[in-house]
């Protein structure tokens, strides 16, 4: 029953970002800063959620992954912030509400449940994060912040292939 609700709630807490991707998806452009922002609350969320991973993930695969996931995103967290401070674009610097919840939840899942709930979650957030730096990479206006997004897109859809079979595997138990 735990594990259901917990898994519902980061259904909700990754869902509304993927389906906003999408829907703009079928737009012309899209909006750089909009993008910046979006990829600045991500990647600091993606670095929180794998310490936290780090320092509770029972499966050794979940371990390597997090450890992984610190130090690609810190990089390209900071790639980011130069860029966005040589366009003058204001980056939050803290994780939103729905992170900040995701990361209560997992904290307080037990055992298995913390592998199998975490795992999802990173699942979930790479799905995400592909689908954003799809749409900046093919339909970003400004080239510099296009370029960013194409070049991190091969690294994160790594982390997508990475993560997917840890995921699934939690489905058939």
């Amino acid at each position: 029953m735990i594990r259901n609700l917990l898994l519902a709630a980061l259904a909700i807490v990754f869902a509304g970002p993927t389906a906003r991707a999408q829907a703009t998806a079928a737009g012309a452009s899209v909006n750089d800063s909009l993008f910046a922002e979006a990829a600045a609350v991500s990647g600091v969320a993606e670095v929180t959620l794998s310490e936290i991973g780090l320092q509770r993930a029972s499966d050794p695969e979940l371990n390597k992954f997090s450890k992984q996931m610190i130090d690609e995103h810190t990089k390209l967290n900071q790639d980011l912030t130069s860029l966005c401070a040589q366009k003058r674009i204001a980056l939050p610097r803290t994780v939103d509400a729905r992170v900040q919840f995701c990361a209560q939840s997992l904290k307080g899942a037990p055992g298995e449940d913390f592998d199998r709930c975490y795992a999802k979650a990173q699942l979930m957030a790479h799905m995400e994060a592909v689908a954003s730096f799809e749409a900046e990479a093919e339909r970003g206006q400004d080239a510099d912040m296009k370029a960013l997004a194409a070049k991190a897109l091969p690294r994160i859809k790594d982390h997508l292939r990475m993560i997917k079979p840890i995921a699934m595997k939690y489905d058939k138990e």
